[in-house]
């Protein structure tokens, strides 16, 4: 929940950076529905149906990050989507490990306090001898905010990767002039 209101903050930086958030409808993305079918699919998994066969479901989320990396493979040269994309391989890479699901550090899932239900898949959670720990969610935010949770440095570099996108995309004072491809005003 924290990572989605992060990526809002980031929308909401635009207008006070000068920028124009309606030029984002002018972003030509390739293969969209790739993004659309990866987002619906973790969407259905993870909270509409989060009970059933785990096989399923674990094979269900890997071939999501599969259509996600197929779509930034085709928006490989917007500025941003590089950044974006090793964020998402990172996450990728550490659930891949551990079979298809997110490495959770004890300490940091501690401060989230969610219990899942018998049977109910949970797309991150604690594992007993986890690969690539330190690719997992090890981070939490603080308990004390409404929506704490638990990232990566995978979330971390995406969200950083979609500031940079989005900034570029639209304008904004806050990356340099020669990234956006637009004259500097005299």
């Amino acid at each position: 929940m924290i990572i989605g209101l992060a990526y809002l903050l980031v929308l909401a930086s635009v207008p006070l950076a000068r920028g124009r958030l309606t030029a984002l409808a002018d972003l030509q993305l390739r293969k969209p529905s790739l993004a659309l079918a990866a987002i619906v699919i973790q969407i259905l998994v993870i909270s509409v149906l989060p009970t059933g066969d785990h096989t399923i479901h674990t094979t269900l989320h890997l071939a999501s990050y599969f259509l996600l990396g197929a779509f930034a493979v085709a928006n490989r040269r917007i500025v941003g989507v590089p950044i974006i994309a090793l964020g998402g391989l990172l996450n990728f890479t550490a659930i891949a490990a551990n079979g298809g699901v997110m490495p959770t550090h004890p300490d940091a899932v501690e401060s989230v306090g969610h219990v899942a239900a018998e049977g109910e898949f949970i797309n991150s959670r604690v594992i007993d001898d986890a690969k690539l720990q330190f690719l997992g969610d090890i981070f939490a935010t603080p308990a004390s905010l409404p929506l704490h949770n638990v990232f990566s440095i995978g979330d971390a570099i995406l969200l950083l990767g979609v500031f940079v996108l989005v900034h570029v995309a639209c304008g904004s004072r806050l990356v340099p002039r020669r990234w956006s491809g637009r004259p500097a005003v005299a």
